[in-house]
């Protein structure tokens, strides 16, 4: 696996009080994200990371993505520069897939793009 440094954790296992962080594009958040997540778009992520890094002080980050793929390397970035992050493994997928609850900002039902 390409991102075998990266800490993991199954989406099942996410708290459902911690700090989600979501960095797919804002198409697919409008779609469906986990209620109370932070939107912060990986292709944004450099421009925004100061906001990332208050809200992160003394908390562990959960990344997610779609698959996996972008939080991984969102994840990579943020532990080195010394921020407790952990990528959602499977991404939105996997958290739709164990139940996890979605809400949606449009007028469709919740769903993973």
């Amino acid at each position: 696996m390409p991102y075998g440094r990266i800490p993991e954790v199954d989406a099942a296992a996410v708290p459902s009080d911690a700090l989600l962080l979501d960095v797919r594009e804002d198409d697919e958040w409008v779609a469906g994200h986990a209620e109370g997540a932070v939107h912060v778009p990986m292709s944004a992520f450099v421009a925004r990371f100061g906001e990332v890094a208050e809200r992160a002080a003394d908390r562990k980050v959960y990344v997610v993505c779609r698959v996996g793929g972008r939080s991984a390397q969102v994840t990579q970035y943020l532990l080195g520069q010394g921020i407790d992050a952990v990528n959602v493994d499977g991404g939105m997928l996997a958290w739709a897939a164990a139940g996890r609850p979605l809400v949606a900002d449009g007028r469709e039902p919740a769903q993973v793009v």
